[in-house]
């Protein structure tokens, strides 16, 4: 139980460090054109140069800045009454507080990156995504599993 335990909190923080590193890097999208750029939540580089697009103004683009930037927080607290509740849950009970968190934060997630793909895929004419957006879907993988894996626990 131990080591389910420790083997869960270990894919949580990765999952939060991974969940901050896919929000706050600008690889989202990438142009297969070489050296036509990439496209983030925050801006878009090209030629080595970064700047802030006409489409990071758009109200769509703010609501997945905004649900990955929750998705960031949930994940955060999540891990954190996890670690409370470890130490203060009585036996037998359950880590529904940290399991509910978690899932808000698969919901945010699924959100965000859902919007993105449907009004941004098709930026550049020739693109595939980027490595920040694998990682957030990655992420979404985790933070369901992580999310009912907590729900279904009981402590030892």
């Amino acid at each position: 139980m131990l080591v389910l335990l420790a083997g869960i909190f270990v894919i949580h923080i990765a999952t939060v460090i991974m969940l901050f590193v896919s929000t706050i890097s600008n690889v989202w999208l990438v142009s297969s054109v070489k050296d036509n750029g990439t496209v983030g939540l925050w801006l878009q580089c090209m030629h080595g140069h970064c700047m802030q697009n006409v489409i990071h103004t758009q109200d769509s683009m703010k609501a997945v800045q905004a649900f990955m930037i929750l998705a960031i927080i949930f994940s955060f607290v999540s891990l954190v009454m996890f670690v409370v509740q470890l130490f203060t849950l009585e036996k037998g009970k359950r880590f529904y507080i940290a399991g509910a968190t978690m899932l808000v934060c698969w919901l945010c997630i699924l959100i965000g990156a859902s919007i993105f793909t449907s009004q941004y895929s098709g930026y550049y004419v020739s693109s595939h995504h980027g490595y920040c957006f694998i990682l957030a879907w990655i992420c979404f993988c985790f933070s369901f599993i992580i999310g009912i894996l907590y729900l279904v626990l009981r402590k030892k």
